[in-house]
């Protein structure tokens, strides 16, 4: 499932706030923020007298990014400033294509769009909402999904790799690919898309999660390759062997959760929460891995800001750490061979947990 990746929202990458570019992949951060001050009161503020019936896309997306400024909200769940996130409420509402861009501002709303926009935003405000959950779309890897409250907003820097086939660490011919913690089913079904021929098997413990992923797997047309799991990490694969296991697990340690931006509260705890230092679910995967890759196999994870923990955990391991450019880091590319090399045994993992 998607989790956090990095320390502090200061560290997010800087986007214009005069543009709206639906392609942006959003540095994430599950770090401590300042306490936001009263959504109540904000929210209030936001006044019926600055509403006008004939008001275009443009103006409602300024006025919008307005309140969203002055109530502090934390952005973190497919925008990153006040800008974007009140361009996706406006053309959401308006029912018009991202892509439209700039090119729809000068269009009108309706009245009754401008008080659904008025709901959205005061919900959005007062109740720390992320806003695909009151929209209930996220845009991952060029794919439009269905999310809300059983899933994680999927927003995983590890996009970028899918579109890129995750070259250059895997070549030739892919035919099984395996998502841990699927959630929505984000990355296993953009795997699904980029890799035509694959078989993908979209595994999470979360019997509500898969619900919401079977619906997106329905939605796209993909049932005929993408095979959801009720699984705890491998224990419903068999024997079978992958080419590629990705996952974004988990990964938010003790104190970190404690200290997460409200936001977050509204994303279930099983998909963010892993223990102590945050590498419950990374030792798990590490178990196993290695029987179920193939030779010329890959292991891909995110682990956002427990990158340094996990270099601590395990000094032995190669790991190679992509660059995003979209934005995002933590994510590591592992190669069956080189885990083969780290003779990680069960019971190293098991002294790691103490």
């Amino acid at each position: 499932m998607s989790a956090a990746a990095t320390p502090a929202a200061a560290t997010q990458r800087k986007t214009k706030d005069n543009s709206f570019d639906r392609a942006v992949m959003p540095r994430l951060s599950h770090t401590a923020i300042k306490p936001v001050r009263a959504a109540k009161e904000r929210a209030a503020k936001i006044s019926t007298a600055e509403v006008r019936a004939a008001e275009s896309v443009g103006a409602a997306i300024e006025r919008c990014a307005r309140a969203l400024r002055a109530a502090r909200v934390y952005f973190g769940h497919g925008t990153t400033n006040a800008r974007d996130e009140a361009a996706e409420l406006v053309f959401f509402v308006a029912r018009l294509r991202t892509e439209l861009g700039s090119h729809a501002y000068a269009r009108p709303l309706t009245p009754v769009q401008v008080a659904r926009i008025d709901a959205l935003l005061h919900r959005r405000i007062a109740e720390r909402v992320p806003l695909p959950y009151l929209t209930h779309r996220a845009f991952f890897a060029g794919l439009e999904l269905y999310v809300d409250e059983r899933v994680l907003v999927p927003r995983s820097p590890i996009a970028e790799l899918v579109l890129q086939r995750f070259a250059p660490w895997i070549g030739g011919r892919v035919r099984r690919v395996l998502d841990i913690g699927t959630g929505s089913g984000a990355i296993a079904l953009a795997c699904a898309q980029v890799f035509p021929r694959a078989r993908v098997d979209a595994a999470d413990i979360s019997a509500s999660a898969l619900q919401v992923c079977r619906r997106n797997v329905r939605r796209l047309g993909l049932g005929k390759r993408v095979s959801v799991l009720r699984s705890d990490y491998f224990s419903a694969v068999a024997d079978r062997r992958y080419d590629i296991i990705v996952s974004n697990p988990p990964y938010v340690g003790r104190a970190e959760m404690r200290a997460l931006p409200p936001e977050y509260r509204h994303e279930p705890n099983l998909g963010l929460a892993s223990g102590v230092d945050g590498l419950d679910s990374v030792r798990a995967i590490f178990a196993s891995a290695r029987t179920h890759l193939e030779d010329q196999g890959i292991l891909v994870v995110e682990v956002g800001n427990t990158e340094a923990a996990l270099l601590r955990a395990f000094p032995r391991l190669p790991f190679i750490w992509p660059r995003i450019a979209m934005g995002g880091g933590g994510v590591f590319v592992l190669k069956a061979k080189d885990l083969d090399a780290a003779n990680l045994n069960a019971e190293k993992l098991r002294d790691g947990r103490n």
